[in-house]
């Protein structure tokens, strides 16, 4: 691909962070309309849990799959498929007739939506061929996400207290089309020297494992968690995953290289992800409802309220980062894992009453550990891999956090309900008592997976597995992955 001009490099930037910015403001904003939804398609919490999976749980099945799409059959045109699917999504969520509906309309969004990121990281990548720039142009990536979380609360106060909850997905629909025609005129095309096969039975295997581990959980309350239904999905997940362990050594170029999970590092990074993310989507969920159906704010104060926490979350993101690239992940991985923990601990004697200077204290807390742990989740997952492996091991890590907000909604959600309709029927602020628990055990296990995963033999079995998948790119074509930290070995 021929060097293109700095101005035209920085557009490129901002085309890929456009669209980063409208998956992230979704997250967020989707949050603080939930009250909002309940009240006016009659769903139970349940239906609230589904309304933010089943983006989700498409998103983390698809990530993978998509940035190898994009090395085969081009990275712009990838890119802008995902981007259209994301805007029609988007209109059709805010046409929807019931919760049903609903459901369906944000599944469509996230295949857009995991066509995205992974692919705009791939063309940031590529755009990006010195060393500091890129650095520097991933550091501006990660602003852009904190930003889209930080304002996505407040943003979708004022939208839900203004045009009501339908016009939180009319936001995405104008970025969305602005986005399509830059990226074409803009964004060159690029693909991967080598790009890597299908493997379309993995692909369905993590489908199945992801899907029914969710279902089970969120209806699980709803089903008893005894039922033939229940205990038949959870063998079901066990069962595909097993299938995924049996099959996916067995392939030359299998989805998910098992042999990534030899380094330390790289298996706390996917540990971490899952509980940081899981911690992250349950606080928000949690907190949402406690907000504006306990202590009956508007969607708009509500927003306010969790300011401190975003705040937090931009301003640390950087510092993070450039503590990691400079002393390794132990420090923030530690900070992250204390601060998550001591957040949900403050949340979890909450009652209707409680000052609010408390709830400012909780948000602070919470937004310092959000904010220290997502630099060294990328930065750990990518380090040590050979270069054409960095993009499906980016992919892996990328896939865990989705994967983390998924169970998070889900877990948090179903002690919920377990407790509001279980034989004592409590109120919402006891039976949230044991998931704010979860969370802050979530925090506890990014800071013991951190302490673990970050010392001299972590580092040494970083090494082994570098070598070893060194060693067999040696004897095979080279499998490129979606390209995230290689540089010039694309056309």
């Amino acid at each position: 691909m021929p060097e293109l001009s700095r101005r035209r490099r920085l557009l490129v930037l901002a085309v890929c962070c456009s669209s980063l910015f409208i998956v992230g403001l979704d997250v967020t904003v989707l949050n603080i309309a939930l009250p909002s939804i309940q009240h006016d398609l009659h769903a139970p919490v349940s239906g609230l849990q589904w309304t933010v999976d089943a983006y989700t749980l498409v998103v983390a099945s698809f990530l993978i799959l998509a940035g190898s799409t994009g090395d085969r059959v081009g990275r712009r045109r990838t890119f802008q498929v995902g981007l259209a699917t994301f805007t029609v999504g988007s209109l059709l969520c805010s046409l929807a007739p019931g919760l049903g509906w609903l459901i369906a309309f944000r599944a469509v969004q996230a295949i857009g939506g995991s066509m995205l990121n992974p692919v705009a990281l791939s063309i940031i990548a590529n755009t990006f061929n010195d060393d500091q720039e890129r650095a520097r142009a991933l550091g501006i990536w990660g602003a852009v996400f904190g930003l889209s979380l930080a304002l996505g609360p407040v943003l979708g106060g004022v939208l839900v207290a203004t045009v009501g909850w339908r016009g939180i997905f009319w936001v995405n629909i104008p970025v969305g089309i602005a986005a399509i025609v830059l990226t074409a005129l803009v964004v060159p095309e690029s693909r991967a020297a080598h790009p890597r096969r299908v493997d379309p039975v993995g692909q369905v295997l993590i489908i199945v494992m992801l899907a029914s581990l969710t279902y089970a959980i969120i209806e699980g309350p709803r089903l008893g968690w005894g039922s033939p239904v229940i205990l038949g999905l959870f063998a079901l997940a066990v069962l595909a995953a097993a299938a995924l362990g049996i099959y996916e050594p067995r392939r030359q170029e299998p989805l998910l290289d098992l042999r990534f999970f030899r380094s330390a590092p790289f298996t706390g990074a996917v540990l971490i992800a899952i509980s940081a993310f899981a911690a992250l989507a349950g606080f928000l969920f949690l907190n949402t409802l406690y907000l504006q159906d306990v202590r009956q704010l508007s969607a708009l104060h509500a927003g306010l309220y969790t300011l401190p926490m975003a705040a937090m979350t931009v301003l640390l993101a950087p510092l993070s980062g450039r503590i990691t690239g400079q002393r390794g992940p132990r420090l923030p991985l530690v900070v992250a894992g204390v601060m998550t923990t001591v957040g949900a601990l403050l949340m979890w004697g909450v009652t209707a009453t409680t000052p609010v200077a408390w709830l400012l204290l909780a948000y602070l807390a919470f937004g310092i550990g959000n904010g220290m742990v997502n630099p060294p989740i990328s930065n750990t997952a990518v380090s040590g891999m050979p270069r054409a492996q960095a993009g499906v091991a980016a992919a892996v890590a990328s896939t865990s956090r989705q994967v983390g907000g998924s169970l998070g909604v889900a877990l948090t959600g179903s002690v919920v309900t377990s407790a509001l309709h279980g034989p004592l029927r409590t109120g919402f602020v006891p039976a949230s008592h044991g998931a704010w628990l979860i969370i802050a055990g979530c925090g506890v296990l990014v800071l013991l997976t951190g302490l673990a995963t970050s010392g001299p033999w972590a580092r040494a079995t970083a090494a082994r597995t570098a070598d070893l998948l060194m060693s067999d790119e040696a004897k095979v074509p080279v499998a490129a992955g979606s390209g995230v930290v290689r540089a010039g070995h694309d056309h």
